[in-house]
């Protein structure tokens, strides 16, 4: 075997976005959506992770920006992996972290340019609103949460495979 410069080595290594989402529910078990003025679908508060900032920093930060609140970010709940896709050049790792339970939407607000809507909805519905790839992070962030124990969901050729395994 030959040795690699660590430049050259690290610099051939596959590369890969990392972003990071906050799982918040109401007392009734509601879980909170956001609506981005730039999609045309749902999705939990949180965005991309940036240079040298860990996940759930990421996660807290990208809370604040949105609506406006400090959060404990907690366990991490769901770690997902999606392949590139689209324009996205790079293959996507999500973490989806327990930010605890909020009793409503009045200490929060919208920032206009950024997001349109807010609401705590039903799981049932919240899977239908979230694109069809993220969609099963709601019942895998339930199962996390009630059986604290992180749930990893892979997309792609590996896809439907969970771990740990369903009992």
């Amino acid at each position: 075997m030959t040795w690699t410069e660590p430049a050259i080595w690290y610099a051939n290594l596959p590369a890969f976005y990392a972003a990071a989402a906050a799982f918040i529910t109401d007392p009734a078990g509601d879980v909170l959506l956001v609506k981005p003025t730039y999609r045309d679908h749902w999705a939990f508060p949180g965005g991309y992770v940036e240079t040298e900032e860990y996940p759930h920093q990421a996660c807290a930060r990208e809370v604040h920006e949105e609506l406006g609140i400090s959060i404990a970010v907690g366990d991490l709940l769901v770690l997902d992996w999606s392949p590139p896709t689209g324009p996205r050049p790079r293959a996507l790792v999500h973490f989806t972290f327990d930010c605890g339970t909020i009793g409503g939407l009045d200490r929060m607000s919208l920032p206009g340019q950024e997001l349109e809507r807010m609401a705590f909805v039903p799981p049932e519905r919240a899977e239908t609103l979230l694109p069809a790839n993220v969609a099963p992070r709601v019942p895998a962030a339930i199962r996390a949460r009630a059986g604290r124990a992180p749930v990893y969901l892979p997309d792609g050729p590996a896809g439907g495979l969970v771990y740990p395994a369903r009992s």
